[in-house]
């Protein structure tokens, strides 16, 4: 393939030459799980000639299609879709990584005049898109499985009051039962004599203009978004989420890898193990899955107050107003 200079592109697998009148649309789709994102942004591909960039954690890992509720290889056929189901389950994935291969995604999307439509529910993902990241060296495998091991045997105060000690200046920016959070500023200044906050300020520059995106979160009601989240659980077991995550428990991994860690695995893992019923399994499932859309929400709220928050029946109509108004 070749691309003209200035006035055009060539569009894979046609002859036809496509003159570009504006720069593409980056659409950014964020919300809470079992909220309608995926739809919303194959509706967008199709309407606007798009492409699907993932945006969720755990949607990532190759394993796990079913029970993350992965797009299905039918819906992967109606619009290109790119970072999704990459990664073993056996890695570490980064938020790190996830914005350099996400940069790298969308910027080949614009120059092939496409829109670029970043959907996913992983705060972190989407600011480190549009803030930056900061430029901390990969953490040792050594550090990160000592600190994770310390904190199922000492717990999380010790290991705050640890990084009391070496870095202050985090430590008092964290809540004490932060574990995420405690536990990787602790790695931080471990594996670099560094404060996390240090690095913080000499961080990478954003990815993607946010003013110059379309920014959407969907905002369902609640009584509304439980029972999504029940059924479409009902739906994954009924579509072979048990097996898929048989075989994922059968590679005998490292249980604090995140792909172990998605919901509901976990719990089916203990069910696999002869400790709970099936039936105590899926409820706990429902139930991670429930609270967890309650932290996703308040993230953005605090976080990330840039994203329109809107009903999901509004939204398209939401992002398309939002696009008039860049295009202007």
């Amino acid at each position: 393939m070749r691309r003209e200079p200035s006035e055009g592109i060539f569009i894979r697998g046609k002859a036809q030459y496509v003159k570009a009148v504006s720069e593409p649309e980056i659409i950014l789709i964020a919300g809470p799980t079992a909220s309608g994102k995926s739809a919303l942004a194959l509706a967008l591909a199709e309407k606007l000639r798009g492409v699907v960039v993932n945006a969720d954690s755990m949607q990532v890992y190759r394993d796990l299609r079913i029970i993350t509720a992965r797009p299905t290889t039918k819906e992967e056929a109606r619009v290109p879709h790119r970072l999704y189901g990459r990664i073993d389950a056996a890695e570490n994935y980064s938020v790190g990584r996830w914005r350099t291969e996400a940069a790298s995604t969308i910027d080949a999307t614009k120059r092939y005049g496409r829109a670029a439509i970043v959907v996913g529910g992983t705060g972190l993902y989407f600011n480190a898109l549009i803030r930056g990241l900061a430029a901390v060296p990969p953490i040792p495998d050594e550090i990160r499985e000592d600190v994770r091991a310390r904190l199922e045997s000492e717990g999380i105060n010790k290991l705050h009051t640890e990084l009391m000690q070496r870095d202050p200046a985090a430590a008092a920016r964290l809540m004490p039962g932060d574990r995420a959070r405690i536990t990787r500023a602790l790695e931080v200044v471990l594996a670099t004599g560094r404060s996390l906050l240090a690095w913080h300020e000499e961080g990478n520059a954003a990815s993607v203009d946010a003013g110059r995106a379309a920014k959407v979160f969907l905002s369902p009601d609640r009584d509304a978004l439980v029972r999504r989240i029940d059924a479409r659980f009902d739906e994954m077991m009924a579509s072979g989420a048990t097996e898929e995550v048989q075989a994922l428990a059968a590679r005998g991994l490292d249980p604090n890898l995140p792909a172990m860690k998605a919901h509901g695995v976990p719990w089916l893992i203990r069910h696999f193990r002869g400790e709970i019923s099936m039936e105590e399994a899926v409820e706990g499932a429902k139930r991670d899955t429930r609270q967890y859309t309650k932290r996703q929400a308040t993230w953005f709220r605090n976080q990330l107050p840039e994203f329109v928050w809107v009903e999901p029946d509004k939204a398209l109509a939401a992002v398309e107003e939002q696009l008039r108004g860049l295009a202007n």
